[in-house]
């Protein structure tokens, strides 16, 4: 844990950068203090084709992290404005940038084989 999902408008950035951005953020949340086993991170990325906004520059960047409970809201914020900065970074012909934190539910499950 964390999932860690990256919803971008389609050709923001040509699949080799949305990869090694991918590799970025990986790398940041494993160096957290608060993800000791970074054998469960996990980081995926969603190009969308279709999309709709008020803006000239519709392209959009959006990032969910999603964790356990248990986190305080410092930790959230921090994590939140880290990979926030990293987007913009990364990916600045972008208009649009926004991260949300989510707990999961108690009714959250995994199984690996």
């Amino acid at each position: 844990m964390p999932h860690i999902i990256v919803e971008h408008s389609q050709n923001l950035a040509g699949d080799q950068d949305i990869e090694s951005l991918c590799q970025e953020i990986f790398d940041m949340m494993a160096a957290h203090p608060t993800f000791p086993n970074p054998s469960a991170i996990k980081v995926r990325a969603l190009g969308y084709n279709h999309r709709v906004q008020a803006l000239e520059n519709d392209h959009f960047v959006h990032a969910t992290i999603k964790l356990l409970p248990g986190r305080d809201d410092e930790t959230k914020k921090q994590l939140s404005q880290n990979l926030l900065d990293l987007l913009m970074e990364r990916l600045g012909n972008a208009s649009s940038f926004s991260v949300d934190v989510e707990d999961l539910s108690s009714a959250y499950v995994k199984a690996a084989r």
